[in-house]
């Protein structure tokens, strides 16, 4: 167990030491290529049932709808599962993904791409919002549903299932316009970095109190 938590901390740490370098170079010749042709070939797919179903996921990754869906989420943490400290795991990774987000945006004010949109953005590009609360979002899902799902079939339906929300939704990004596929690559690594980060801290914390607690009931008098 303590081989994953480690393994949790060093792969949070690759994920940040990644966006940083990403962040240097996503104004290079050779990432604004990758990003011309990755729209190129994306938005080449255009089909009305296609535009449909990306502005769908795109429309579930807006705010509202996120908060919509946490709200659910938390309810079920607590009514369901009674998991109250869970629910501070939970909304620091939400609140703290959101923050990074919008201070990210202020810092680098990377414009909006200049090609086909379908939909109007008004807020800066990098990273992307709707990716970062995607990944935080689905992700801790994931991590807190899991232990309460005792069949491995329901588990892989889980993981599946999150991953499918998290990837399409970063693709409707680019899809419709609104983002370069650096701006949500930038925001799975960071928003990764904070979701394994806050996670392989909370397990830590957890279990200094538990060790704690079992030290204060070996040493009480019998």
């Amino acid at each position: 167990m303590k081989t994953i938590y480690n393994f949790l901390f060093i792969l949070s740490v690759l994920c940040l030491v990644a966006f940083v370098l990403l962040a240097n170079i996503y104004d290079s010749d050779f990432v604004k290529y990758f990003d011309i042709q990755t729209i190129k070939s994306i938005q080449g797919l255009e089909q009305p049932i296609l535009t449909t179903i990306m502005k769908f996921f795109s429309y579930i990754g807006d705010t509202i709808q996120v908060i919509i869906i946490s709200i659910i989420i938390l309810v079920i943490l607590y009514k369901v599962f009674h998991q109250r400290v869970e629910l501070i795991l939970f909304t620091i990774v939400l609140v703290g993904s959101t923050t990074l987000n919008v201070l990210l945006k202020t810092f680098f004010q990377r414009e909006r791409p200049i090609f086909y949109q379908m939909v109007i953005e008004e807020s800066f590009s990098f990273p992307s919002g709707h990716s970062m609360a995607a990944l935080s979002l689905y992700g801790i899902i994931s991590f807190l549903l899991w232990r309460h799902i005792p069949k491995q079939s329901g588990r892989i339906v889980l993981i599946t299932v999150s991953a499918i929300f998290i990837l399409v939704i970063g693709i409707s990004r680019i899809y419709l316009g609104v983002h370069y596929p650096s701006d949500i690559v930038g925001a799975y690594l960071i928003s990764g970095f904070w979701l394994m980060f806050t996670i392989w801290g909370f397990i830590n914390i957890r279990e200094r109190s538990l060790r704690k607690d079992r030290t204060a009931v070996n040493d009480s008098p019998q």
